[in-house]
């Protein structure tokens, strides 16, 4: 994902991987990859350097794709150069997927005065209407699964949507004053203890897992 000369927009190539953090591979024992939130933007998709679409865009004789192709596309791409890293596999080099970490702006959006105010969990009622979100990870998750399948390296998930989904009470929201953005809540990032305590337990439960399938 390249920062573009469109204010706001970003290239992203579905069929290459950026070498400023693929050319440390062989030198790693775990990776963790990560990433959701940056789909939430004007994408312009390439494939072999050819613009085939984008996202979140009305432009004529531009394909629009949803967000969910453009996720879907840039993991299989980064899980399938890491399966190809002869080096990470004679070394047993452990991937991991952390799913995609969902917000919690009620009333609004980011830019539309949404907040985050629950001091409490979510109940199951009050999270059904959240399939997006669910969507997304499970996106994450095939990718693991198609990769897996094919029996190309250690490649696991830290599968936390439905936890932090769950989760409304764990963010900063308008209470650190706003240093990010002035005049917007943050209810993306997790900074208040409860919620993302678990995720390192979780971290090294997965790790442990992997590690003990991989020795089998």
């Amino acid at each position: 994902m390249v920062n573009n000369s469109r204010s706001g927009s970003f290239d992203l190539h579905l069929d290459r991987v950026d070498e400023k953090w693929a050319w440390k591979l062989p030198d790693l024992d775990y990776a963790i990859i990560s990433a959701a939130h940056w789909f939430f933007r004007k994408n312009y998709l390439y494939n072999q350097g050819k613009l085939i679409g984008c996202v979140y865009c009305s432009e004529p004789n531009v394909t629009n794709f949803d967000l969910q192709y453009a996720l879907r596309m840039s993991f299989r791409g980064a899980l399938e150069h890491i399966s190809a890293c002869q080096e990470c596999r004679n070394k047993g080099m452990v991937t991991l997927v952390r799913t995609f970490s969902p917000a919690h702006f009620e009333n609004g959006a980011w830019d539309t005065g949404g907040t985050c105010n629950h001091t409490s969990p979510y109940t199951e009622d009050q999270a059904k209407d959240k399939t997006f979100e669910l969507e997304l990870g499970s996106i994450q998750v095939a990718e693991v699964q198609r990769i897996r399948r094919e029996g190309k390296g250690i490649v696991g998930v830290l599968d936390v949507t439905k936890a932090m989904l769950m989760r409304p009470d764990g963010h900063p929201g308008e209470f650190w004053g706003n240093k990010w953005m002035k005049g917007y809540n943050d209810c993306v990032h997790w900074c208040l203890p409860g919620p993302i305590d678990m995720w390192s337990d979780l971290l090294f439960a997965v790790l442990q897992k992997e590690v003990r399938l991989a020795q089998q």
